[in-house]
Order: structure tokens, then sequence, then C-alpha cells
């Protein structure tokens, strides 16, 4: 058994002994997603770049609690809709590839559609 199909698993137990599947839809698990990124981000609202990286350190076990919310809602949302989490992120790091190929995308920024 991997890794994700062991948090998975946790993740289904401890919704399952509380008796939640019945508010985890798709709908509420997304908004879930959005809220809880929102309060990762608000730990680097108005900071600039340099100052983000300190307050990384300086916050990093909040921030980390805030990246598992999203973490256990994302895969939870995976897992009740039938995606292999895996293999959709597999897939969509070959999309990327496609669309950003080394020798184009390197060292910049620029969307695929600007890319010369």
């Amino acid at each position: 058994m991997s890794d994700l199909q062991q948090i998975t698993e946790l993740i289904r137990r401890f919704r399952d002994e509380r008796d939640w599947m019945q508010f985890h839809n798709p709908k509420n698990l997304a908004v879930s997603i959005c809220l809880e990124s929102a309060e990762l981000l608000e730990h680097f609202q108005w900071t600039t770049a340099e100052q983000s990286e300190a307050v990384g350190r300086s916050k990093r076990d909040q921030i980390a609690t805030e990246i598992a919310d999203v973490a256990i809602y994302l895969i939870e949302l995976s897992d009740n809709l039938g995606i292999d989490l895996w293999q959709a992120i597999q897939s969509k790091l070959q999309h990327n590839a496609a669309k950003y190929p080394v020798e184009k995308a390197k060292g910049n920024s620029l969307k695929y559609t600007e890319l010369q």
C-alpha cells in the first residue's frame, strides 16, 4: 500500500467515525479547499517575496497545519470522486511538460501561449 493510499484510508476512517460523509459532497469539499487555501494565503498577505521567506520560516508550524488542511480535503475529494490523485498528478505533469518545454520555459514565468 502506498503512502497516499495509507493517508487516504486514515482520512476516510477519521471522517466515517464522525459520520461526516453526509457533509462531504464535492461542492462542500471544493469550498473547503478554497477556504483553507485562503487561510494559508493569509499568512503571506502584504509581504514581499523576501518577507514571505521569513514568514515561511517563523510560522512554519501554522503554515504546515494549513497545508495539511488543504491536502486532506483535496485527497478526500479525489477519493470520493474516484479520481486516482497520483495518476492525475502524473498526467498533469506530462501535459504541462508538453505546454512548457524546457528549452522555451526555463527561467521565465510566461504563460505557455506566450512562449516563442
